[in-house]
This record gives C-alpha cells, sequence and structure tokens, in this order.
C-alpha cells in the first residue's frame, strides 16, 4: 500500500509552520509551536491515534497565541487532507469516550469532505474551564475549527463532568480525538472503493 504521509509548509506575515504527518506511524512526535499546553496535547493525539507527527511553528507570539494556534490547526488539516487522498478504503468513522477523574470526552468524527464543528459542547450547568497558560476552550474550538475546515470532517466533541481546571479537560478530548481519527482514517480490506453512496468523498 502507498504510504499515506503529508508535509505541508504554511508561511504569512504572522506564523511559519511545517508539518510531517504520517498515518501508518507509530505514535512518535516532535511538536514545537512555541505554546506549552498545545504542544502536549498535539503529542498525546499523535500517541493514541498512533500517528507519527511534526511540527514546527513560528509565529508572533509576542501578541498573542491567536494566529499560531489557529493556524497549527488549519496545517494539520491541509496535512491530513493531503495524506488521506481520494480516501479509498478508508473507515471514514471514529469515536472515543475517554475519562479523566471526573471528566468524560467524547469525540466523534465523520470524513465526510464536508466540514462541521460547532465548539466543545458541555452538559447544562457546566462551566467552561479556566484559562491556564495563557489558553482557554475558546482557543481550543478555534484550533479545531482550522482543523475541520481544512480536512473536511464533521467533529462532535462532549464534555460531561465538573472539574473546571483547563487541562483535565483538554486532555482526554485530545486522546479520544488521537483514536477516533485513527478509526476514521484506517484502511478496511473489505472496501475496495470510496466509503460514500455517492461515490466520492470531495
Amino acid at each position: 500500500m502507498k504510504k499515506r504521509v503529508a508535509i505541508v509548509k504554511r508561511k504569512t506575515k504572522e506564523t511559519d509552520i511545517t508539518v510531517k504527518l504520517n498515518l501508518e506511524g507509530s505514535g512518535k512526535s516532535e511538536i514545537d509551536t512555541g505554546i506549552g499546553i498545545l504542544n502536549h496535547m498535539l503529542e498525546l493525539f499523535a500517541f493514541h491515534g498512533l500517528f507519527d507527527l511534526e511540527i514546527k511553528a513560528k509565529g508572533d507570539l509576542k501578541v498573542d497565541i491567536h494566529h499560531t494556534n489557529e493556524d497549527v490547526g488549519i496545517v494539520l488539516g491541509e496535512a491530513f487532507y493531503r495524506s488521506l487522498g481520494e480516501k479509498k478504503g478508508i473507515r471514514r468513522f471514529g469515536s472515543a469516550s475517554i475519562p479523566m477523574e471526573e471528566i468524560v470526552a467524547s469525540v466523534a468524527v465523520d470524513i465526510s469532505g464536508r466540514s462541521f464543528f460547532k465548539g466543545i459542547q458541555r452538559e447544562t450547568g457546566v462551566y467552561e474551564s479556566k484559562v491556564q497558560e495563557g489558553y482557554s476552550q475558546e482557543y481550543a474550538n478555534h484550533f479545531f475549527e482550522g482543523l475541520v475546515k481544512k480536512v473536511g470532517i464533521n467533529l462532535s466533541i462532549r464534555i460531561s463532568g465538573s472539574n473546571l481546571d483547563l487541562h483535565t479537560n483538554l486532555e482526554p478530548v485530545f486522546k479520544a480525538f488521537g483514536i477516533a481519527m485513527d478509526q476514521a482514517t484506517q484502511i478496511d480490506p473489505r472496501r475496495k472503493g470510496v466509503p460514500s453512496t455517492k461515490g466520492v468523498i470531495d
């Protein structure tokens, strides 16, 4: 089978990012975005998704982390899009629920070619996590929005539990996202073509 690997470089006036992604990896990663908590979350994503992932990013962090955070999501999404190619034989769907203390994160993905992400959804009565290390749940939403639009996936993320610690909320999210993406990108030997009755996933 042809190796499903992509190297994507994107340079703007605000960021300079290179991503190398191997879908048939073993969970090895080298991540340097300049944003500590994002580095850690992407290492967890790669490890549990069994993707080999390298990310080197330089951005205008002296202003704030917004551009770098969002652009890393965009470039990673482009790397998934390119490495998946015509998407022949992929399972397309994936889901996982991961607990951490009293938090449970549930993630479901559909590599449909149609992007949709409503943001991280929380059960009624649970407030948004606290800001930590300059990072927030809103920044995580921006990261996922950038990724989803580029790769073309329907992504649902739901959190239950009352712990407001940001790390405790995001860690199971990124672990579950890695597992769900691993499931969705795997090749099903029974599938001879694209997993859509249309015969194509754009």
